[in-house]
C-alpha cells in the first residue's frame, strides 16, 4: 500500500525552481531512501511532507502530495500533520529536562491524553525500540542533555515515534555519528518499519543498501537547476542494475 503519494510536485524558492515534476509512491511500512549529490533536492522534498518551508519566505510547491486521502500541501491542520509525520533531523537535540521528560512530554500534551499510569510503559518501549533502553535506564531522571550525540539522535527518535506517527522522515540522521551509534541507529529503523513508514535522505550509499527496501535516485537537471526523480525502485535492483546512466554512475563514484 501507499503512505505518500506525490505527484507531479514543484517547489519554488520566490522565482528559483529547486524541484521539478517529482513523482513518487512511497511504500507503507517500509523504509524508503533518498539519494543524489548535494543540491538535487533531497531535504528539500522531505521537508515538504512536512510542511517544514511554511515560514519561509517565497517558498511554494505546487502538485499533490497526498497522505490519508487528503493533499498535505492545502491541509490547515499542521499540528496533526506534524504528530502523524514525524521528522529527525542531523543534528537533533534533547530537550532540556530528563530523559524520561524528554518522552512523555509530547504524550502529555497530546490531544487524547496517555495517563500518566501509562507512561511510564510507553518510555521504556520507545526507548527499546530506539535501542537506548539498556544504556539510560538506571538514569531516566538525568538531564538528557548529558547524553552523547548518538545517544541524543536515538533519544529523539523514540520521543518522535512515543506520539505513534505513521511516518518519520529522517533527514542524514547518522551524518554526524560514528559507526557504532550509526549501527544502532540503523537497527532501530529496522525495527520500527514493522509499524511505521520511514524515509530517509542519505549521501552514505552503503546505508541505503544496508536500510532500505526502496531507493530513488534524485539528480539535479545542469540546465534549470532543479532537481528531478531519475529513477526509483526496489533498493537491490537500482544498485546491481540501475536502468538510467545517471544512476549508474552516481553510484559508481563517478561524481557526487
Amino acid at each position: 500500500m501507499t503512505a505518500i503519494d506525490i505527484r507531479n510536485f514543484d517547489f519554488f524558492y520566490d522565482t528559483f525552481q529547486a524541484l521539478d515534476g517529482i513523482s513518487l509512491r512511497i511504500a507503507e511500512r517500509r523504509i524508503t531512501a533518498l539519494i543524489g549529490a548535494s543540491g538535487c533536492g533531497k531535504s528539500t522534498l522531505l521537508r515538504a511532507i512536512n510542511r517544514m518551508h511554511d515560514n519561509t519566505p517565497g517558498a511554494r510547491g505546487q502538485g499533490e502530495l497526498l497522505f490519508d486521502g487528503e493533499d498535505i500541501l492545502t491541509t490547515s491542520n499542521l499540528v496533526s500533520l506534524r504528530k502523524r509525520i514525524g521528522m529527525i533531523f542531523q543534528h537533533s537535540t534533547a530537550f532540556p529536562m530528563s530523559i524520561y521528560d524528554n518522552i512523555a512530554y509530547g504524550l502529555r500534551l497530546a490531544s487524547q491524553r496517555v495517563p500518566e499510569k501509562q507512561i511510564k510503559g510507553r518510555v521504556e518501549q520507545v526507548l527499546s525500540d530506539a535501542g537506548l533502553w539498556d544504556e539510560v535506564k538506571d538514569k531516566l531522571h538525568k538531564s538528557g542533555l548529558a547524553l552523547s550525540g548518538g545517544q541524543q539522535q536515538r533519544l529523539c527518535i523514540a520521543r518522535a515515534v512515543a506520539v505513534n506517527p505513521a511516518v518519520l522522515l529522517m533527514d542524514e540522521p547518522c551524518a554526524a555519528l560514528d559507526p557504532i551509534s550509526t549501527q544502532k541507529v540503523e537497527q532501530s529503523m529496522r525495527a520500527l518499519k514493522e509499524r511505521i513508514t520511514i524515509v530517509i535522505v542519505t549521501h552514505n550509499m552503503q546505508q541505503a543498501t544496508r536500510v532500505a527496501d526502496y531507493t530513488a535516485f534524485m539528480h539535479m537537471n545542469p540546465e534549470t537547476r532543479a532537481g528531478q526523480l531519475v529513477e526509483f525502485g526496489e533498493t537491490d535492483q537500482i544498485f546491481s542494475r540501475p536502468r538510467d546512466e545517471r544512476t549508474a554512475a552516481y553510484i559508481s563514484g563517478k561524481f557526487g
